[in-house]
């Protein structure tokens, strides 16, 4: 306990954070060094590693994902077998990288996303709203001797927001601008996007998830074709957009048609949205099906944007996840956005790849500040709140 009293008092830090994001194929781990709080923090990136997820590992993921065959016991097993799993990356990659484990403050751990429910839900005269990460904090504070901070999504549900997106706060910290307006774009299993209008502040933020981001396509490319995903556009590149299969799609999305504050997971794009307009579409090649999909990624994103939000000209689209290594859908962001600057994000070691992993090692530096990171403006929430619980090592 005394330790980390002494790390509450500390306005340097070197922190951790780790996630499983939507597409269930990596355990992202980045070490990096906060300095100072709130929006005034440097944060100094010192390590980064991937780790595959065995495939056993996915597809237990994602089978207790789904409602038809995510059982109880499955559940209380995967938050478990989880936490394990993400403390051997852990523990890996600080001996990979010759950290020493005591300089190490604390891990800030996202879990993995099982189940995300933002609607509002009645029960009785009880009004609430859910989601469920699983990979349990107090596991891996205990098989990495570090203490661990995660179920960062909670506090914010609890108040009745989304509990979805958190990386606006990033976001706002890193990429605000006196000049111009900016959208900060990230591309995973689902595509979420920041609004940062011309000297923004704490309360003008504007975020939500847009839609689907690789979820569907790596679905397709799985179901097809046998592999995890459509390495470089090998496949989706041979194929070319069928218009009746794209407005298919855009008829059946209902969620493109909501209105922010709004976010959604694999509960809504998951395999029975895709199966109903695969059943329309009997007689297209997998490879135009694949393609189109793909384009609706960049399409959905860039209605939205449009839609949505009131962009000055002459704005920067920054793109981050494994989305930004897509070029169809990064081509297709250019074409839908004649007036924006779209890019890769690069900010002083925070990359496409590493920024959710940076993420939530910010959200726990903030944790341990007592600072508010869910930026009610975003999820809907009745109040600011502090995320995240802390677990002892």
């Amino acid at each position: 306990m005394k330790k980390f009293q002494k790390i509450l008092k500390k306005s340097d830090r070197l922190i951790i954070g780790t996630l499983s994001g939507t597409s269930v194929d990596a355990v992202d781990v980045v070490l990096a060094r906060f300095r100072g709080r709130g929006v005034n923090v440097k944060i100094d990136v010192l390590n980064y590693n991937e780790y595959r997820i065995p495939a056993e590992i996915r597809k237990y993921v994602l089978m207790v994902s789904s409602k038809e065959s995510g059982y109880v016991d499955d559940v209380c097993r995967l938050n478990f077998l989880l936490g394990k799993f993400y403390a051997r990356c852990i523990n890996r990659f600080i001996k990979n990288n010759k950290i020493n484990y005591d300089e190490i403050d604390v891990i800030g751990s996202h879990g993995q996303t099982i189940h995300h429910l933002p609607l509002t839900e009645k029960f009785g005269n009880i009004r609430y709203k859910s989601t469920l990460q699983v990979g349990d904090p107090s596991v891996i504070a205990n098989d990495t001797g570090i203490t661990t901070i995660g179920d960062f999504r909670t506090a914010d549900a609890g108040v009745m927001g989304s509990g979805a997106p958190l990386v606006p706060y990033l976001d706002f910290v890193l990429f605000r601008s006196n000049t111009k307006d900016r959208i900060i774009l990230n591309i995973g299993g689902i595509s979420n996007l920041t609004y940062l209008p011309v000297r923004c502040e704490f309360d003008n933020v504007t975020a939500f998830d847009t839609g689907p981001g690789n979820m569907m396509i790596d679905y397709l490319t799985k179901r097809f074709y046998g592999i995890e995903y459509d390495k470089d556009c090998n496949i989706s590149m041979r194929g070319i957009v069928n218009e009746k299969v794209l407005n298919d799609i855009l008829n059946a999305d209902a969620y493109f048609k909501m209105k922010p504050p709004k976010s959604t997971g694999r509960e809504y794009y998951n395999y029975r949205f895709i199966e109903d307009i695969l059943k329309k579409s009997k007689n297209v090649r997998h490879e135009d099906i694949l393609r189109t999909f793909t384009e609706y990624t960049a399409l959905s994103v860039s209605v939205s944007i449009k839609k949505y939000l009131k962009v000055k000209k002459n704005f920067d689209l920054y793109v981050s996840g494994g989305g930004a290594n897509n070029s169809i859908i990064m081509n297709g962001l250019r074409k839908y956005n004649k007036d924006a600057a779209v890019k890769r994000v690069s900010n002083a070691g925070i990359t496409a790849s590493n920024k959710e992993a940076i993420l939530f090692a910010l959200l726990a530096h903030e944790t341990l500040n007592m600072n508010c990171t869910n930026l009610k403006s975003v999820t809907g929430a009745k109040k600011n709140v502090v995320l995240g619980k802390i677990c002892l090592a």
